[in-house]
């Protein structure tokens, strides 16, 4: 009871600073949202969930403050021709966009269509939120659903010719951003959607992805290196017959970061593998968290996910696969391990498998451990140089997350990016 009311008094206050969009085709949904977020409470650290990491920063009323980081490094995916969606502390910002259209592809903004009565959209927006809260509470992202005011709702109908970009600036030091996005990949479409940025002092995203039969969605995530910020992310995919989604997340810095991942495989021969390698130093606190349900037959799925920890620096994993009755054939995946260079690094872990069906093939494993000492002596013995020993075997570490993107360009981008922070803190 004591607990109940310390989460309401904080609800309370959070919403007190919030207000509710009413009007349009995504008021209901919004509005369910808010019962959902009143009901449960914001999270709290003695919440089964939450007991690895605090969510005060993730849930004061005021927006915490977290320094604007000047970059001396490209912007990641510059190279690559993508169709550019820029926002600016969690609003859009159409004069360093690019055109929104695209062929095989319908992109909107969910400010300005959310004052319509009608859209495509209306039986999606929140719909895959609300399936995931059960069986954990996930109020952040119900938090998300009710107030997020802008983000984009993008339907792919064929194969666009280039990757989408969403890219997240921070320009304001106490900036809070609230961004929801909504996508449909219609049967037999294709399409690429990469993320970037810090986005904001605090950011609470949420992605709604449903893939119906025979479609694929590539989902490749760069979180920004504003090392102040606090971020809540929330992906929500469901999938349908012989349908994949893959995602990739890096994680290089970043004082609080939680990335929680729920999937639904509903249609028989579904892929989804998610994928995530993170770098930290210091006050660094990165919290990954999938729930993947197979409710269908011959799916298989994997989590494969790499966290380096040094000078204090905190990683958590919390996965899960639940099979349920039926879902025959099912090949789930899971792997999390840590590297800590040091003794001061901690990694937890709490890795779940919950099986209601005969025929499967599922396995779970959790390693922490430090540089093997007998590769290190190898490479030294050939005149390789201490650190750049750790940072040759490091990389080789982070390999196995980094492969799960099919796009060699893609991953070879994102091994430069850990070589790079590896060579900034030799």
């Amino acid at each position: 009871m004591a607990l109940a009311k310390v989460k309401q008094s904080a609800t309370q206050a959070r919403l007190a600073g919030l207000t509710l969009p009413t009007s349009g085709w995504s008021e209901p949904a919004r509005r369910e949202a808010l019962s959902r977020l009143t009901e449960m409470g914001l999270p709290d650290r003695r919440d089964e969930y939450w007991k690895f990491t605090r969510p005060d920063a993730l849930t004061d009323a005021a927006a915490p403050h977290a320094a604007v980081l000047n970059a001396d490094e490209a912007p990641i995916f510059d190279e690559i021709d993508r169709l550019r969606i820029v926002f600016v502390d969690g609003v859009f910002d159409p004069a360093v966009s690019d055109d929104l259209s695209q062929e095989g592809v319908t992109i909107e903004r969910l400010a300005g269509i959310s004052g319509s009565e009608i859209h495509w959209a209306k039986g999606l927006y929140g719909s895959l939120e609300a399936r995931g809260q059960a069986p954990v509470q996930r109020p952040l992202a119900a938090l998300n659903t009710a107030f997020a005011t802008d983000g984009v709702v993008i339907r792919v109908t064929g194969t666009p010719s280039k990757p989408i970009n969403l890219i997240y600036h921070h320009e304001n030091e106490s900036s809070d951003a609230i961004l929801h996005h909504v996508i449909r990949v219609e049967t037999g479409a294709v399409a690429t959607i990469l993320e970037n940025g810090p986005a904001a002092a605090r950011f609470n995203s949420c992605m709604e992805i449903d893939i119906a039969d025979g479609g694929a969605l590539h989902h490749v995530r760069a979180q920004g290196r504003d090392h102040e910020r606090k971020t809540a992310t929330h992906l929500f995919s469901r999938l349908g017959t012989e349908s994949v989604f893959k995602s990739f997340t890096l994680t290089v810095n970043g004082v609080l970061t939680r990335n929680e991942c729920v999937i639904e495989l509903t249609g028989d021969d579904a892929v989804a593998h998610v994928a995530g390698a993170c770098v930290g130093d210091g006050d660094f606190h990165h919290d990954d968290t999938v729930f993947i349900t197979h409710d269908a037959v011959n799916c298989e799925s994997r989590q494969v996910f790499k966290k380096v920890l040094r000078n204090g620096a905190t990683g958590v994993f919390q996965g899960k696969i639940l099979v349920q009755p039926g879902a025959q054939k099912t090949d789930g995946y899971q792997i999390s391990q840590s590297l800590l260079l040091d003794d001061d690094s901690q990694f937890l872990a709490k890795p779940e498998l919950e099986i209601y069906a005969d025929d499967v093939a599922c396995s779970h494993g959790s390693t922490s451990g430090a540089i093997d000492e007998e590769a290190l002596f190898y490479l030294r013995s050939r005149g390789v140089p201490e650190d750049e020993a750790t940072g040759l075997l490091t990389l080789a570490f982070l390999a196995e997350a980094v492969d799960e993107i099919e796009d060699e360009t893609l991953a070879d981008d994102m091994l430069a990016r850990l070589q790079g922070w590896l060579a900034r803190r030799r």
